[in-house]
């Protein structure tokens, strides 16, 4: 029975344009066409201009048919292009999207995973002050007990004082290098003698060292999936055009398409290397 209403409700009509229903298969149709313009919206907005959207479309519709605008030339072009684009739309939904599942994400996930090496990872606070003897100060007040992030706040120049000295976990390549150097070579807990960099003198203190986090699978599944419905969907058309014949009968688009061709197989092989 819950099943029988939940099925009620989906084929309940939303709305009603001179006893026209709109459907909520009608919304999802022309949230496919134009849900891109209005995605900025909250949910219950785009929905509600979705269905205004419609609601127009069906009055503009009632007024070309009283027109026999439908018995026009052009209007017959039109609707055999829009009967393309839903065959089209439609092949690609349940060919080339649905073809591509959870599980073949999830196995290029692993598969992905398992090249990663692991990348080494320092948090670390610092104090960047204009001079060594400042430097020298400050490392002075730490062995005697002072806290460094305090000190940091008082005494460091640059956006992370008011943090305490904070910078997070960074890996290398991510800070010049003399300072890198020194955030890597130091235990947690560990702080270091004054390092000069170009940006004055630091003192770093060393929090904590790791192996960078991998992802998890549903941070980056839908980043896996739409690149494995692109790559889907380049072997169809692949295939499909294999053994499909295509003339393009236009000489000056030919000779367009041609050497676009020649240009991509000339790029492929340097692009293999």
């Amino acid at each position: 029975m819950l099943a029988f209403g939940a099925q009620m409700a989906q084929a309940a009509p939303v709305a009603r344009v001179n006893g026209t229903d709109i459907t909520e298969a009608e919304i999802a149709f022309a949230e496919a066409e134009v849900g891109a313009e209005i995605a900025g919206l909250p949910a219950e907005s785009r929905r509600r201009v979705l269905v205004e959207y419609l609601v127009e479309a069906h009055l503009f519709a009632n007024e070309a048919t009283k027109d026999k605008l439908d018995a026009a030339k052009d209007f017959e072009e039109r609707a055999a292009y829009y009967k393309l684009r839903a065959l089209r739309d439609t092949f690609y939904e349940k060919k080339v999207r649905d073809a591509v599942t959870d599980a073949q994400a999830k196995a290029a996930y692993d598969e992905q995973i398992a090249k990663l090496k692991p990348e080494p990872e320092v948090r670390a606070r610092h104090i960047l002050v204009k001079t060594k003897e400042e430097a020298e100060d400050l490392v002075k007040q730490l062995k005697g007990g002072a806290d460094f992030n305090e000190l940091a706040k008082k005494s460091a120049d640059g956006p992370s004082a008011n943090t305490g000295g904070d910078l997070g976990y960074f890996s290398k390549g991510q800070m010049v290098k003399v300072f890198e150097d020194a955030a890597f070579s130091l235990q947690p807990g560990q702080i270091s003698e004054p390092v000069q960099s170009e940006f004055g003198w630091h003192v770093i203190k060393v929090e904590d060292k790791r192996n960078r986090p991998v992802p998890s699978f549903d941070e980056v599944k839908d980043q896996i999936v739409a690149s494995l419905v692109q790559n889907q969907l380049r072997e169809t058309v692949q295939k499909l055009r294999s053994s499909a014949k295509v003339d393009i009968v236009d000489p000056e688009l030919k000779k367009a398409i041609d050497e676009d061709a020649k240009a991509a197989a000339i790029e492929t092989p340097t692009q293999q290397k």
